[in-house]
C-alpha cells in the first residue's frame, strides 16, 4: 500500500492506515494509523474520515467523532449515517445533526446516480 499511496492513491493511503491500525503486514502503530487516516481524509476519503470518528469515540471525544461522521456521511458513507443514528439514540448527536447526515448522504447518493446517466 505504501508505494501506491506515494503514487497518489487516496484509497491506498486509507488501506495503509488500516494496515497500521490492525498490524496487517506492518507493525501495529495506532499513532501512525491516525496520521495516515488524517492525510487520506483531508484528500477526500470518506472511509478514513469514518475511521477517525471511531478513533475519537475510543478517546471519548464524541463531539469530534460526530463532526467526522457528518463529513463522511455527506460524502456518501452509509456506515457513517448508521453511526450518527446510534450517536443520536445514545444522546451524543442532536436530531439536527442526524437530519443533516441523512440529507447529506441522500444528496451524495443522488449526485452519484445523476453522473451515471
Amino acid at each position: 500500500w505504501t508505494e501506491a499511496a506515494e503514487l497518489g492513491s487516496i484509497q491506498a493511503l486509507c488501506n495503509l492506515g488500516i494496515a497500521y491500525h490492525h498490524g496487517e503486514g506492518v507493525q501495529q502503530d495506532t499513532v501512525k494509523a491516525v496520521e495516515v487516516y488524517k492525510k487520506a481524509a483531508m484528500q477526500g476519503n470518506a472511509q478514513s474520515r469514518h475511521n477517525l470518528a471511531n478513533w475519537e469515540v475510543q478517546k471519548g471525544n464524541n463531539d469530534r467523532a460526530v463532526r467526522h461522521l457528518l463529513i463522511s456521511a455527506k460524502m456518501g458513507d452509509d456506515n457513517s449515517v448508521d453511526n450518527i443514528k446510534r450517536a443520536f439514540e445514545a444522546g451524543f448527536a442532536t436530531k439536527d445533526q442526524y437530519a443533516k447526515a441523512l440529507k447529506g448522504y441522500q444528496d451524495a447518493v443522488e449526485e452519484t446516480k445523476s453522473h451515471d446517466r
